[in-house]
């Protein structure tokens, strides 16, 4: 059974907001590290089409994800406003920092627990367990994602190991 998505506080939610093409997403603020501007990435041989490379952050080699490719929306091109969102991700109690390509961020937005309603039902055939809800706003829907589900175990071992590591698909 799903679980209605609130905040740690359990009546406001703090999401920073950002889009992927024409739509808004959002991840909770206590997920995200930073926020870099996108500037070039070392790519990785044999790793997923969605994983655009790699980068250095202070020392630490850090996955960079293309979030568009990871949900079939074509690939990001890299913009004036294109930027790296540093989350990071907890998959059975181990932590993981990744990043994740965006076209751009756009704010940090306090939503009321009752405005985000539980994520569409959309049939058997489309997992939508990545999404933690969706918040009503004037202009629209933001997607607010569970980072921690969008990147299955597998994919996360597979971007965590280094590279002479990574399988061949």
């Amino acid at each position: 059974m799903e679980e209605k998505y609130t905040a740690a506080g359990g009546e406001v939610c703090q999401v920073l907001t950002f889009k992927l093409a024409d739509e808004v997403y959002g991840v909770d603020i206590m997920s995200v590290r930073e926020v870099l501007d996108f500037s070039s990435v070392t790519k990785v041989p044999h790793t997923p089409d969605f994983m655009v490379g790699v980068i250095n952050l202070r020392g630490n080699v850090v996955p960079v994800v293309d979030l568009k490719r990871k949900f079939k929306m074509g690939a990001t091109e890299k913009g004036v406003n294109t930027c790296i969102i540093i989350v990071e991700v907890i998959i059975d109690g181990d932590s993981t920092i990744l990043g994740a390509l965006a076209d751009s961020v756009q704010e940090v937005v306090d939503f009321e627990e009752s405005v985000i309603e539980d994520a569409p039902k959309i049939g058997t055939q489309l997992n939508t367990a990545f999404i933690a809800g969706m918040a009503k706003r004037e202009t629209g829907f933001v997607i607010i994602l569970n980072v921690n589900a969008v990147f299955s175990m597998n994919e996360i071992t597979a971007l965590s190991a280094p590279a002479e590591q990574v399988p061949v698909q």
